[in-house]
């Protein structure tokens, strides 16, 4: 039964990010329980609003692809824990210059199965690195990042923070990224409410 469960939570993750990436919203609001919540670069609250961010953003002509590779999941009893590497690819137009950014990340979220279905309860994006690249060799390109301030931001997302500043939106309060300590808080937030189970 054990073996159903991790296979029925990883499944689950990886329709999240098809969901995600074509539009599929109600399938996508299915993935979480009513009151699930999410931490992302640039969002951190109600998953129900973050669909609905990303469904305006999507009819806007902004796209995302996640790459979600194998999940390690831990079950006991009701709930799971799950880590997940990922890689998301965005292409924006940043001062003039189409860009490809890449993150390089990972998924940790709680789940709960529910009336015998699993669900995420709980997700938090932890950033380990990422780049921006023109899409066309650019000497706009050049001069945009002589210009721009990045030392600011940690390593783990500081591109990622560029191309939203570029965008006009602002970071989410609170970004994780390995080392961090608010990031080892949550990790043994994860584990203290899986032992509790």
């Amino acid at each position: 039964m054990d073996a159903n469960d991790k296979y029925a939570c990883a499944e689950l993750i990886q329709a999240w990010g098809l969901y995600r990436d074509q539009g599929k919203w109600p399938q996508l609001l299915a993935t979480f329980v009513p009151e699930g919540e999410i931490a992302v670069s640039w969002f951190s609250g109600s998953f129900r609003e973050f669909v609905d961010r990303c469904r305006q953003s999507f009819e806007a002509g902004q796209r995302s692809k996640h790459q979600i590779f194998p999940s390690i999941v831990r079950v006991a009893g009701e709930r799971a824990c799950a880590e997940t590497n990922i890689v998301i690819l965005v292409r924006q137009k940043i001062a003039g210059v189409l860009a490809d950014m890449t993150s390089y990340a990972r998924f940790l979220d709680r789940l709960e199965r529910r009336d015998g279905r699993w669900a995420i309860v709980e997700r938090a994006a932890v950033y380990e690195r990422d780049r921006l690249d023109p899409v066309e060799p650019s000497t706009n390109f050049e001069t945009l990042f002589t210009a721009a301030e990045l030392s600011g931001y940690p390593a783990a997302y500081r591109y990622m923070a560029a191309r939203l500043k570029a965008a006009g939106r602002a970071l989410a309060p609170v970004v994780h990224y390995d080392g961090a300590p608010h990031t080892a808080q949550l990790y043994a937030h994860y584990e203290a409410w899986l032992g509790a189970s």
